[in-house]
């Protein structure tokens, strides 16, 4: 009697991890899911790529390939082209975006070049001046001797300017 309810436990075992097996086996890679992504921005499916892009952050949190992913999300959001959210609401998520980055994978090679990209909406598009502020202080302290290092001293030295303020300083300073 004692064997035969070690064969109905492990019975009851077998058919409980068969499943997680198979769950387990049947999840996609990251970088599969990726390219998904990439071909629904190439259909212009750009909701379900944002959406085919989350999904890489929530499920791989840590994964290197979710910071290429939400580069993409950035990307979308600041191209406006994610429907449903308004101008501003979109750069702002983008924004997020590429601060996020920046956060959770400070040392990707795309981390510079997202926190950049942050200052430069903020500045450029949102007109917040102050967070642009910010954050292209906190990118040229991070990465002084990053490629875009002179746009963002250009950007902070131009803040809240008009092209025309532009303009007459550097004609002012050329001719001294």
């Amino acid at each position: 009697m004692r064997w035969e309810a070690k064969m109905k436990l492990t019975k009851l075992l077998i058919l409980l991890i068969i499943p997680i097996l198979f769950s387990a086996c049947s999840k996609k890679s990251p970088d599969k899911i990726f390219s998904e992504g990439e071909k629904l921005i190439q259909a212009k499916k750009y909701n379900e790529a944002v959406n085919k892009f989350k999904s890489i952050v929530d499920e791989f949190p840590s994964d290197p390939k979710t910071a290429d992913a939400m580069f993409e999300i950035a990307k979308l959001y600041q191209g406006k082209v994610v429907k449903g959210i308004g101008e501003k609401e979109s750069l702002n998520e983008a924004v997020k975006y590429y601060k996020k980055i920046y956060e959770q994978f400070p040392n990707v090679k795309i981390a510079p070049k997202s926190l950049f990209m942050a200052g430069f909406i903020e500045a450029n598009e949102l007109k917040d001046y102050d967070s642009a502020k910010k954050t292209y202080n906190m990118y040229l302290e991070k990465f002084p001797d990053d490629v875009l290092a002179e746009d963002a001293k250009i950007e902070l030295k131009n803040l809240g300017k008009t092209p025309e303020e532009i303009l007459r300083e550097h004609l002012q300073e050329s001719k001294k």
